[in-house]
């Protein structure tokens, strides 16, 4: 099949492009940027070629998917005009910047009846989902509390555009800051291994440390705390940051009756159980990408494998818009100082 890629900045290059070419069922990549000069140079990357506008590639019927890797304030327009362009569409997160945009997404999907997935990738990780299967089989008992992190060094290392102007520090663009960039994949993920949902909130945030191209202090924020409940009643804690300096922490432990369960928490192991008899357990799977250790994540192949075998994608959009509705919240009681329900 033939797919299309919307927006060619980083994502797009480092992620969804190699991993399409890397594919056995894609033919071919159409590229589209509002900046031709990024989508020819992926198109010559990539063997691919460059379509003349949006409309081109959303009229192309050779184009039976899209990848929408376009800034976060676009999200509903390019994935809902691709679904009712006929396309399947893989949408990077977050799904949108308001609820009212991700249900327009959604309503896109029903109508078109197509393929609606979001690239929440951390479900993807060979450790994440051993670490489901860990909690699923109830050898630790029920989970009590959680924490995870979530940081790096910041968007201006590695995004297309490698400056302090970049557009994950505007608010009109990027929405969330850090909170849209790192927090919702965490949140996703322990919606995913708990099979629960985060419903209560408090949080603080703060521009700490960027600044953007004149030296103001950035108008996102660049770190956030939480405290979280879930539907179930377990506690926890999470913490997402663009100021890790020196190294990435992509880390979570889960805290059980029986014991502990620790994911990308030790360097040479990926998961860590410790029974409260002190047992240790080791699992030697694979490093987590980080920005400077690019693999093939698995969500082009889970997307690709939907619509050829018409299967219900692993990240529905239901799924985005339920961490959509946590990230706002949190950023909600943040701002106003209060325990926000979600």
């Amino acid at each position: 099949m033939k797919v299309g890629i919307i927006g060619c900045g980083s994502i797009a290059k480092h992620r969804h492009a190699p991993e399409y070419k890397g594919n056995p069922y894609i033919d071919e990549i159409v590229f589209y940027d509002r900046n031709r000069d990024r989508a020819q140079a992926l198109a010559d990357l990539f063997n691919g070629r460059v379509a003349e506008s949006l409309d081109e590639l959303l009229e192309d019927k050779s184009i039976e998917a899209i990848s929408d890797c376009s800034s976060n304030e676009t999200h509903h327009i390019f994935s809902t005009k691709a679904l009712l362009s006929g396309k399947h569409v893989l949408a990077e997160k977050p799904i949108s910047l308001t609820i009212a945009q991700a249900n327009e997404i959604l309503e896109a999907e029903k109508q078109s009846g197509k393929v609606l997935m979001v690239d929440h990738n951390q479900r993807f990780t060979r450790a994440h989902q051993k670490a489901k299967e860990i909690i699923a089989s109830d050898e630790l008992g029920k989970v009590l509390t959680f924490k995870t992190t979530f940081g790096h060094n910041g968007p201006e290392h590695w995004s297309i555009n490698s400056t302090n102007s970049t557009w994950f520090f505007k608010k009109d663009r990027s929405g969330f800051g850090v909170a849209g960039d790192l927090g919702i994949h965490k949140v996703d993920l322990i919606h995913y291994l708990l099979g629960d949902e985060i419903k209560q909130v408090s949080a603080f945030q703060g521009s700490l440390d960027k600044v953007d191209e004149h030296g103001n202090p950035i108008e996102v924020c660049d770190n956030i705390v939480c405290n979280l409940k879930t539907q179930s009643g377990r506690l926890g804690t999470a913490s997402f940051s663009w100021t890790y300096y020196g190294e990435e922490d992509n880390s979570t432990i889960i805290y059980c009756e029986k014991g502990i369960l620790k994911i990308y928490h030790n360097e040479l192991y990926q998961i860590e159980v410790i029974k409260e008899n002190g047992e240790r357990i080791h699992y030697q799977l694979e490093a987590i990408q980080t920005n400077d250790n690019q693999t093939n994540s698995g969500v082009i192949d889970a997307f690709v494998r939907s619509i050829r075998l018409g299967e219900k994608p692993i990240i529905s959009g239901e799924d985005a818009l339920a961490s959509l509705r946590v990230v706002l919240g949190i950023l909600e009681a943040a701002e106003t100082e209060q325990v926000v329900r979600i």
